[in-house]
């Protein structure tokens, strides 16, 4: 008989090798079984709380997700101004939770089920749709009819930032990223005014 309270315990571990396997391996060719072996659990135990190797994806991005959002909540809560507000959501967007190694090669596999798997499908328009509003809600102030342009232009920049990311060896450089989005981000509002 299983242990009461070791079922939420072991998704976390799941989700957890998940994304560290994933990340290792570049790619969503992983196994349930390394998965499983990584967590320290059977192919067995890990079917039995997801059911497929899919789920496990899903539910790690939704992992991923949230820590993000939680991060930008944070940041946005400290924000003074709409321009506080945007490099907030860059300084998130960047930071060392959400910038590491393992988070962005999941990141990439995630665009890469969203263009087959509805839920990812899905999940992918609620974080863009999000990170838009987040930006725009600084934008507005700053650039009026331009605003939404520009916010388009820095999602893009956030994902190619993540997307070159993983094309790098050695240790992700979120500070960097950052400032080649606010650089841009100059860009754009001179041309504003």
């Amino acid at each position: 008989m299983p242990k009461l309270g070791m079922e939420p315990i072991r998704k976390a571990a799941l989700v957890k090798a998940t994304i560290v396997e994933i990340g290792r391996v570049g790619s969503l060719d992983v196994t349930v079984s390394q998965i499983a072996k990584r967590a320290g659990m059977s192919s067995g135990l890990a079917h039995h709380y997801f059911g497929s190797k899919e789920e496990m994806f899903l539910a790690a991005m939704r992992h991923i997700l949230t820590l993000y959002a939680a991060e930008v909540r944070g940041a946005l809560a400290l924000a003074d101004g709409p321009e506080g507000r945007l490099r907030a959501v860059l300084a998130a967007s960047f930071s060392a939770a959400n910038f590491r190694r393992e988070a962005v090669g999941a990141w990439l596999n995630f665009w890469v089920l969203a263009q087959s798997v509805p839920e990812a499908k899905r999940l992918l328009a609620v974080y863009q749709r999000r990170l838009r509003s987040n930006l725009l809600v600084g934008l507005r102030p700053l650039a009026g009819v331009r605003a939404e342009a520009i916010a388009d232009g820095l999602g893009g920049l956030i994902d190619g930032l993540y997307l070159r990311e993983v094309l790098k060896s050695g240790l992700p450089n979120g500070a960097s990223a950052v400032e080649t989005a606010l650089s841009y981000l100059r860009a754009q509002l001179r041309d504003v005014g």
